[in-house]
């Protein structure tokens, strides 16, 4: 991708279309506050078509066909590229590099690989793995600060607790995730 950051819209667009291709405006009603995916993180319609083009230059999606209608404009059937789906890969396996995107970017990962049906047992390891030292400094601080620094400690580390123990349910299989 030579360098270049996607954001987590764009990664959305992305994974739906290294699924199957289909259309833009499929694509925009899965990630509609009301579609199945738009509960986690929703993507205005307006958005998902930015990230289509950004996509596109990128290399990482492409038209795969057009279908004509006398009711719009000709509507373009998107692909993932080799390059897409690889980069697709990668980054829903990939754990998220701080606790707050736990909430949202690891939620629309987890949600994207139940689509397909893949196992998000090693995804939810690995987030483990590295929030660990994160959790354990935060019970290093804790015991070091006072005033309201304590206060704001406090509530972080209130937060890694919660988060460690969803993650920790998930890898113990209080969930869809280990059901096959």
């Amino acid at each position: 991708m030579g360098g270049h950051r996607l954001s987590l819209s764009e990664w959305l667009v992305l994974c739906l279309l290294a699924e199957e291709p289909t259309y833009g405006l499929v694509i925009a009603g899965l990630l509609d506050r009301n579609g199945s995916l738009g509960t986690i993180w929703s993507v205005p319609k307006a958005r998902v078509y930015v990230a289509v083009r950004r996509l596109e230059l990128l290399g990482l999606i492409r038209t795969a066909g057009e279908q004509r209608s006398s009711q719009g404009p000709v509507r373009s059937l998107l692909e993932a590229t080799p390059a897409g789906r690889s980069a697709a890969n990668v980054w829903l396996r990939t754990p998220v590099e701080h606790p707050r995107d736990v909430r949202s970017e690891l939620m629309v990962k987890l949600a994207l690989l139940d689509r397909t049906g893949s196992d998000s047992r090693g995804l939810v390891q690995a987030q483990l793995a590295l929030l660990l030292p994160v959790a354990a400094a935060l019970n290093d601080e804790l015991r070091a600060a006072t005033g309201f620094e304590r206060t704001i400690v406090l509530w972080r580390h209130q937060a890694m607790t919660v988060t460690m123990r969803f993650l920790e349910g998930l890898a113990a299989g209080h969930s869809l995730l280990s059901a096959s």
